[in-house]
């Protein structure tokens, strides 16, 4: 098996002769066949090929291949954002009356997506917290749980998911554990071999890297085993009447969760990445294993100053010695974490507001895990529409900053952050 480092340059495109040695865009709607039986074939699931950019195209193929050996999976898909592909995740295998099972400690759009959108589909969530016991988790399930959801390192609030104790409350209810990777990506950390069924990515964070393209991403390991629970999930297991009648794991096998996300969701909802974006995606892949440990290692000088300076009431980073998920890093993450740092003031709130708009290296901007450093207040920007009960919740104090350190010289981000600390000394 190759490398990861290896499989960030060279996985996913495999150019013939005479092919381009770069991935190309092709940037085509459609794709020509000689034969009206050949398009029918490929509109029935029953051929491989490409007939219209929505549901497949080559670049965009490329790049979720390569996405997908990363992660050791058998299959994964691209979607037009991180939001699209946890929606898809979860929606795949979920309908209707069914429930869903959650870490509280998650991105506030995904929190919203659980608890209001999907509300109104008719799938309902409990929320959990993720450093309960199995028992306590394990008691949020009901009969008709589908799924059981969290995040790798939570944004913002940069808690360590313990994967394999929700795998095994997972696997206990007959559910697979589906796991947002965003921050750590694979460099850092494969879920799926800590029990992990399901992997999802926004991949306009760290693995585009250079915020220009908004993606996410889909990965199956291929090791669930619906047909066992499935009563469970109908969906995968009985016959879709829109495909005449074609069941998912009959004709797909271990791939069928990719194959039923691409054939029905994409098909009817449409959240397909462009094949430009996905281009510029690839470009980022390809030197993801050389800026992780960069962000990784700015980041803990960051944490290191931030946990030494008196203006500061508490620091987040799971790569600090005493850090309350040292440990959990320790094991899942051995290589480090991510580049995101969380903290708050001894002023509070206000203070924070204050360094925020004092500094001057550091960008204002809704976005975080690229090249360049950016910071954000995530109770006054993306959690603005949780209500104070749901902020704590998740883990959000109103002191809380999210500072997310990029590859520039660590000696300049820690100067930026010296010099927007003056204003709040007494």
């Amino acid at each position: 098996m190759l490398s990861p480092e290896t499989l960030c340059v060279q996985a996913g495109w495999k150019p013939g002769k005479g092919e381009p040695r770069v991935l190309p865009v092709y940037q085509s709607t459609t794709f020509k066949y000689d034969t009206s039986e050949q398009m029918a074939r490929l509109f029935d699931l029953e051929d491989e090929g490409y007939f219209y950019t929505r549901l497949q195209n080559p670049t965009c193929d490329a790049v979720a291949a390569k996405i997908t050996a990363l992660e050791g999976g058998v299959a994964g898909m691209l979607t037009s954002s991180g939001q699209a592909a946890n929606f898809y995740a979860v929606f795949n295998i979920c309908q209707a009356g069914d429930h869903l099972v959650s870490s509280s400690c998650i991105y506030g759009g995904t929190y919203n997506l659980f608890a209001v959108t999907m509300k109104k589909l008719g799938i309902s969530v409990t929320f959990v917290d993720p450093d309960a016991s199995e028992d306590e988790i394990a008691a949020a399930f009901r009969p008709e749980t589908k799924a059981l959801f969290g995040e790798t390192i939570s944004n913002p609030t940069l808690e360590v998911l313990d994967i394999e104790k929700f795998a095994r409350v997972a696997h206990r209810h007959g559910v697979p554990l589906i796991v947002d990777n965003t921050f750590p990506t694979p460099i850092n950390c494969r879920p799926f071999e800590w029990g992990a069924d399901i992997v999802t990515h926004s991949t306009t964070k760290y693995m585009d890297g250079h915020a220009v393209s908004l993606g996410g991403a889909i990965v199956d390991s291929g090791r669930f085993p619906w047909t066992e629970h499935a009563d469970k999930f109908p969906g995968l297991c009985t016959p879709d009447e829109s495909y005449h009648g074609l069941t998912y794991t009959e004709a797909f096998g271990e791939k069928a969760y990719i194959a039923k996300a691409n054939a029905q969701l994409m098909r009817d909802l449409g959240s397909a990445q462009s094949p430009q974006n996905a281009f510029l995606l690839n470009l980022g892949l390809e030197t993801l294993h050389l800026r992780m440990p960069r962000h990784c290692a700015n980041a803990l000088a960051v944490a290191e100053y931030l946990s030494r300076h008196d203006q500061v009431a508490w620091v987040n980073y799971s790569d600090l010695p005493g850090d309350r998920y040292h440990a959990l890093a320790q094991k899942y993450l051995p290589n480090g974490s991510c580049g995101v740092v969380t903290f708050g003031l001894r002023g509070g709130r206000e203070a924070s507001l204050r360094f925020i708009d004092s500094l001057r290296l550091a960008a204002i901007v809704t976005h975080v895990a690229d090249a360049r450093t950016c910071v954000l207040h995530p109770a006054s920007h993306t959690h603005r529409q949780m209500t104070d009960e749901q902020l704590l919740q998740a883990g959000v104090r109103p002191d809380l900053i999210r500072f997310s350190v990029g590859i520039e010289n660590a000696d300049d981000i820690i100067a930026d952050i010296e010099q927007a600390l003056k204003p709040q000394i007494p």
